[in-house]
């Protein structure tokens, strides 16, 4: 294994480097408040590997580090921390600028791009970010969350707090079995979601209508709607007829895509989902 160099991977390191002083003590947010509740998690995505940011290893601080070469069936739990506007506009390790205001991440190992869902274990609080950065090096921290995505967690305030992460995708593997994996760490090969009988592919200007979830209580049809609104690319809808408010998702074209929003309902343990007219 060789580790870059400032020769072959210059702004690579300066990156990694930069990242070491990532977090609240050392960095802020805004000067003036944002309001961030709308900004949608990031939607788990089928992509290759970043060409940059993807060493076999590196090194930081005296550290190791080894890139994964798979995230399927990735948890990990511990502390998250933040960054803002001393990075932000900044590149990242991959490549991309970074945006404060995006729902991105930052983390060791894992192959870039990978989609993490993250949850603040003191509130319950989920979302969904795409890591394409390098750090936290401070110990005990797993991962930096964007200014925007640690709001949305919680987690400003108080600078740091505990998480577990959860990864979606993994890059190069198929949406659907990385997300069978997020529910089931054993899981290693796509299976065929409960609810959905076996079809062909639509065909074109068609697609597919999912039931995500009936509900008596309108606010718990708004809330299942606002979470599939942000977590994937198909349009969410509520349809209301005696008493009953049931979310609907598309129309979906993609199989791919339908059988990911399938495996989504059910790594959230939203049962009773099925194709609807």
């Amino acid at each position: 294994m060789r580790i870059p160099s400032f020769r072959h991977l210059p702004w690579l390191l300066t990156a990694l480097l930069a990242a070491c002083s990532h977090g609240p003590e050392r960095d802020r947010g805004p000067d003036r408040p944002v309001d961030v509740s709308g900004v949608p998690d990031a939607v788990p995505q089928e992509a290759p590997r970043s060409r940059y940011g993807n060493p076999r290893s590196y090194t930081v601080l005296g550290k190791t580090y080894h890139v994964m070469d798979d995230a399927t069936g990735f948890r990990q739990r511990g502390l998250a921390s933040w960054y803002g506007v001393k990075f932000h506009g900044r590149r990242t390790s991959s490549g991309e600028p970074y945006d404060m205001y995006a729902m991105t991440a930052a983390h060791k190992t894992l192959p870039l791009p990978t989609w993490v869902k993250v949850t603040n274990l003191e509130n319950g609080r989920e979302v969904v970010v795409k890591v394409n950065d390098r750090g936290p090096f401070h110990p005990g921290r797993i991962i930096d969350l964007s200014y925007t995505a640690a709001a949305k967690l919680g987690v400003l305030k108080k600078g740091t707090a505990p998480v577990e992460i959860v990864a979606l995708t993994s890059p190069g593997k198929p949406l659907a079995e990385t997300l069978a994996a997020a529910r089931d760490p054993d899981a290693r090969r796509q299976t065929r979601p409960s609810g959905l009988k076996p079809d062909t592919a639509p065909s074109a200007g068609q697609g597919d209508y999912i039931q995500a979830g009936a509900f008596r209580n309108p606010f718990n049809a708004r809330s299942l709607q606002r979470r599939l609104a942000r977590a994937q690319a198909s349009p969410v809808e509520i349809r209301s007829a005696e008493g009953l408010h049931r979310v609907i998702v598309g129309p979906i074209t993609s199989p791919t895509r339908r059988d990911a929003l399938l495996q989504l309902l059910e790594t959230w343990g939203v049962q009773g989902h099925h194709r609807v007219q």
